[in-house]
């Protein structure tokens, strides 16, 4: 679907009024990220937007000039061989320069020196995150639909792919081709830098809490050490194990985030019960506090204040391997900002959607606990992926 001319307006507009009050000095705003193109112009291609600060933008495709020109609704899209054709376009002086320093290579920012005179050099990656924390109606319906989906993926469709003998990977590889035919985008997009996500993080028993060097609660043996994602093709899933499922749903680039724990075969032990329906009781009380104005490390410090020592050892990862966060900001990645963690201080405001996922590792069983998505509103979070069940019996 073509994204319409006033939605990127608004977008445009957003940046260049963040970028007035925070630094006032700029005169210029480059982005050339792919997910930051698709959400400035409305295509993703090889390309690089340049942003005025007279609100003017100039978008340079080298690869696919005919496509962008097929789904942006912008007029101002030309072809580019090099960085020297948008120079002799709107001319060398890019003054006080932000860029996308979190993805912007060495070797890419000489080329552009060659050509551009940039006198400054800042980084964008915040100020462009926050203008993207904020979802419009627009992106809202994207992520309903994420959502939606994805409630009915792990409810009513995991279960009957679970097989006695099968491996991780031949789950995870069923599970893929399932979420392909109901409506998801067929990646998981993640900002975090050389991070990559086929489907999610999904494990058996005890491969829930294999490390990984991944920034999440939750672990996974995966294929092999080149390839730590997916599953292992020698794990296979027997009875009494728990089935660890967590992995995000896209649609039209738009990303839902949900977890949800299986037992195969029997039922789950009280040990194992009282600590999955804790972490339910966490995330409710923290999907009570998404409201506009509440501050996300303040949110952060009076959960994890109440919770004893004993339900702390291993929750939010195992072991050492306990993450400092309690919930994620979500949309065209699924990891963005707002975070629900300490050091996190900037007001949440309606319309941000927010990942909750308290989760505790159990030794020698698994990881137990919960992960939906949230959109903040003056009644809380309103959730988009059905909300926490107790462990699935299979």
């Amino acid at each position: 679907m073509t994204l319409m001319i006033n939605e990127l307006d608004r977008r445009l507009n957003h940046l260049c009024g963040l970028m007035d009050g925070t630094c006032p000095e700029w005169d210029t705003v480059l982005i050339t990220g792919k997910v930051n193109q698709y959400y400035f112009t409305g295509t993703m291609q090889d390309g690089m937007l340049i942003i005025q600060k007279d609100r003017i933008r100039h978008y340079f495709v080298r690869r696919s000039y005919e496509r962008a020109k097929a789904e942006s609704p912008l007029t101002t899209i030309y072809p580019m061989e090099s960085y020297r054709d948008a120079a002799g376009m709107i001319g060398p002086e890019l003054g006080n320069t932000y860029l996308e320093t979190e993805m912007v290579p060495l070797a890419m920012l000489e080329r552009l020196k060659k050509y551009f005179t940039m006198t400054g050099i800042h980084s964008a990656d915040k100020l462009v995150l926050s203008v993207r924390a904020v979802k419009s109606t627009y992106e809202l319906e994207w992520m309903e639909q994420a959502g939606k989906n994805h409630c009915r993926l792990l409810r009513e469709l995991v279960p009957p792919l679970l097989r006695e003998g099968m491996s991780e990977a031949d789950f995870v590889a069923e599970l893929y081709a399932t979420m392909i035919k109901i409506g998801h985008h067929g990646v998981s997009r993640f900002s975090m830098f050389q991070t990559e996500m086929v489907a999610g993080q999904i494990g058996f028993g005890e491969s829930s809490l294999y490390p990984t060097s991944f920034d999440g609660p939750g672990g996974a043996y995966g294929m092999c050490p080149a390839v730590p994602l997916l599953g292992s093709r020698e794990r296979k899933l027997k009875k009494g194990d728990l089935v660890f499922v967590d992995v995000g749903f896209g649609c039209n680039g738009y990303h839902s985030d949900k977890t949800q724990v299986y037992i195969f075969g029997t039922k789950p032990d009280a040990d194992v019960v009282k600590a999955h329906r804790s972490c339910l009781e966490v995330e409710q009380r923290l999907a009570a506090k998404l409201i506009p104005g509440a501050i996300p490390s303040e949110i952060y410090q009076s959960v994890m204040g109440t919770l004893s020592e004993d339900f702390r050892r291993n929750f939010m990862g195992y072991g050492e391997r306990q993450v400092k966060f309690l919930g994620h900001g979500i949309g065209l990645h699924v990891d963005e900002l707002p975070v629900i963690a300490n050091g996190y201080n900037a007001e949440l405001a309606a319309n941000m959607v927010v990942a909750l996922e308290p989760k505790k590792g159990l030794p020698n069983i698994g990881m137990v606990g919960v992960e939906d998505t949230y959109v903040v509103s003056a009644a809380g979070g309103r959730c988009l992926t059905g909300g926490g069940t107790d462990i699935i019996e299979v």
